[in-house]
């Protein structure tokens, strides 16, 4: 019982550290995630348009 709580306070301790030590982004930084994500989202969707003219090309 004792082995047990000692493991648990010290996993609880590094948890609280490692949630501590994390920095948080900025509105900018977010904003610029967010626009990066996009990006690559539209990206991905001309490659996929792009195979499929290609496919349907290919059939013809």
């Amino acid at each position: 019982m004792r082995k047990s709580m000692v493991m648990f306070l010290l996993t609880l301790a590094t948890i609280c550290l490692v949630a501590a030590c994390r920095e948080d982004k900025t509105a900018g930084e977010k904003i610029e995630d967010g626009i990066e994500e996009v990006g690559e989202g539209i990206e991905d969707g001309v490659e996929e348009v792009g195979d499929e003219v290609e496919d349907a090309v290919d059939d013809n």
